[in-house]
């Protein structure tokens, strides 16, 4: 049982807000320790997490231990651009699955998180320790990681609000119409192969903005911004526009040139305000050596 006593930056907040400042946690874990009867008032009063707290109040708070996640950490091979006690920026190299799943129970981020961050795994309630969006499996580059309650509460609203800045680089077949263009299509499950996206009318809005950097020998290079963050999103919208990029053997009917599943996209450009003092980082990460290899080889 610890003791939380409200200070004068605290005041006028919700108590859920002040659970999750004081103790790392995040808003959602808050709110269900409150719910769940863990936080009490001097007065014995039951609790809302929506109740507005004063300046010298005081509270119990019943932490339970940590949930024990059934990960076992593993030596995995990533690279570490940047951490602090918040925030952890990683250079994912592809083929490198995010978080476990059917299929992937071992090796995979995650796990190497664990195995170079072992307070990741006192992240309470939660299954994806740290992990608050993902990059597709074939798909290398920039990823931020929360490294406390707090920092992935922030950072989650971050991508909610539409706040990260996300850039790709890629290599597609053939030339888009235009240099550069919006495109605005919904992408949904696809009703045929459920295991694909699909433009459709029933997905949800999706804006990916594009600039080609160069063209020639039926290839396009080409920069993306997210405006929105949809499963296979870049890959749907430019195969769909004509464009399907080299590699993705899932929206093209062109065989790979990769030995390994690859496909020419690659985060190169994260950027977001820090979920503590909010300045406004930003980092890089050039191309990996399978894809410069490429582009030098044709």
């Amino acid at each position: 049982m610890y003791e939380l006593t409200i200070n004068d930056d605290m005041a006028g907040h919700r108590l859920d807000f002040a659970v999750s400042r004081e103790f790392g946690l995040s808003r959602a874990y808050s709110l269900s320790l409150i719910k769940g009867g863990n936080v009490t008032a001097r007065t014995g009063r039951r609790l809302k997490p929506s109740v507005k707290v004063l300046a010298g109040e005081r509270y119990g708070v019943d932490l339970p231990p940590p949930r024990k996640l059934g990960l076992e950490p593993e030596d995995v091979d990533f690279g570490v651009v940047y951490s602090d006690e918040d925030v952890i920026v990683v250079n994912k190299p592809a083929g490198l699955v995010v978080h476990p799943a059917p299929g992937h129970w071992r090796g995979t981020l995650v796990h190497g998180l664990l195995y170079r961050f072992p307070e990741l795994g006192n992240l309470n309630g939660v299954e994806r320790p740290g992990i608050v969006h993902r990059l597709d499996a074939t798909t290398s580059g920039l990823m931020v990681v929360a490294r406390s309650g707090l920092a992935q509460e922030k950072l989650w609203s971050a991508f909610k609000e539409r706040r990260v800045g996300k850039e790709y680089l890629a290599l597609c077949f053939g030339a888009p119409l235009r240099k550069s263009a919006l495109i605005d299509m919904p992408i949904g499950r696809d009703p045929l192969h459920r295991r694909r996206m699909s433009v459709n009318s029933e997905g949800r809005g999706a804006v990916t903005e594009y600039e080609v950097l160069w063209s020639g020998k039926g290839y396009s290079f080409i920069k993306c911004r997210l405006r929105t963050g949809r499963t296979h999103q870049i890959r749907v919208h430019m195969s769909a526009v004509g464009c399907p990029l080299v590699g993705d053997t899932v929206y093209s009917n062109r065989p790979s040139p990769f030995d390994a599943p690859r496909v020419f996209l690659h985060s190169w450009r994260l950027s977001f305000n820090h979920p503590r003092s909010d300045e406004r980082m930003e980092f890089r990460a050039v191309l990996p050596d399978d894809l410069t290899g490429f582009l030098r080889a044709e």
